[in-house]
């Protein structure tokens, strides 16, 4: 079932994703060569929990952490430890769940540590624009494959892959509501958007092949090839006309 948000309700989902907001912003200024994903993770948590929030990843289905830490080659869910530390030209994700008086927000940012290369650089400006691309589909009476196929089409333009298995999804009330929300797909096809829908939409592209692997942990997704991914996510509201950001610009 899709659930359909009231205006009310969705200004309670904008209000965790402030939270979210400022909490990405917090932890960006903290990345630097050395530090630990351990040291962010606690960091994260702190943020949330005093801003009056609840860090909604901790405990899903048993998942350890605040938010999720994922670097380099992995795509999603990496989980956080004390032996892992940051070291210059490593690209870093942040994919930060916060719940508010029972409404949830979900976002994701990727971010530099120190000077990266050209293809980390490229990875991540066009997966970020990826994102912004898709949103241009996002309006009432629109069918989803025409977000999923946007950011498609310009990944590959770019000369970027989209790993098939993993992809974004509805949110508001739960960490993961229906829709699926895949980053790739056919123009025309999918259900249709409604007013009063809440999507979490997060492009992760990658820049070598699309396949994946899950780490040991049971939760880390890294790129089979091993080469670097990057992960933009903004959760928004269906609007007659368009759609609003419920987690910052």
């Amino acid at each position: 079932m899709i659930n359909i948000y009231t205006k009310e309700e969705i200004e309670k989902i904008k209000k965790a994703g402030v939270i979210n907001n400022e909490c990405h912003k917090y932890l960006a200024s903290l990345i630097k060569p050395g530090i630990s994903t351990k040291f962010l993770d606690d960091e994260a948590g702190r943020f949330i929990e005093s801003h009056g929030g609840r860090p909604a990843s901790k405990g899903y289905e048993g998942y350890p952490r605040n938010i999720c830490i994922s670097l380099n080659d992995e795509i999603v869910h990496g989980i956080a430890k004390d032996n892992v530390l940051l070291k210059e030209g490593d690209i870093i994700t942040f994919d930060i769940l916060t719940e508010l008086n029972g409404y949830i927000a979900d976002s994701a940012t990727t971010w530099p540590v120190g000077k990266v290369n050209k293809e980390k650089e490229h990875l991540m400006h066009h997966t970020e624009k990826s994102l912004y691309v898709g949103l241009k589909e996002v309006k009432a009476g629109v069918p989803l494959g025409n977000v999923s196929a946007r950011i498609q089409q310009y990944a590959e333009k770019h000369g970027l892959s989209v790993p098939h298995e993993i992809g974004g999804h509805g949110v508001g009330k739960e960490v993961h509501e229906d829709p699926f929300i895949a980053n790739y797909g056919k123009y025309g096809e999918g259900i249709l958007l409604k007013e009063g829908m809440v999507l979490a939409i997060e492009p992760m592209l990658v820049t070598g092949n699309r396949h994946v692997d899950i780490l040991d942990d049971d939760w880390t997704i890294v790129t089979r090839d091993g080469s670097p991914s990057a992960h933009y996510e903004h959760t928004v509201a269906v609007t007659k006309d368009g759609y609003e950001i419920l987690t910052g610009e």
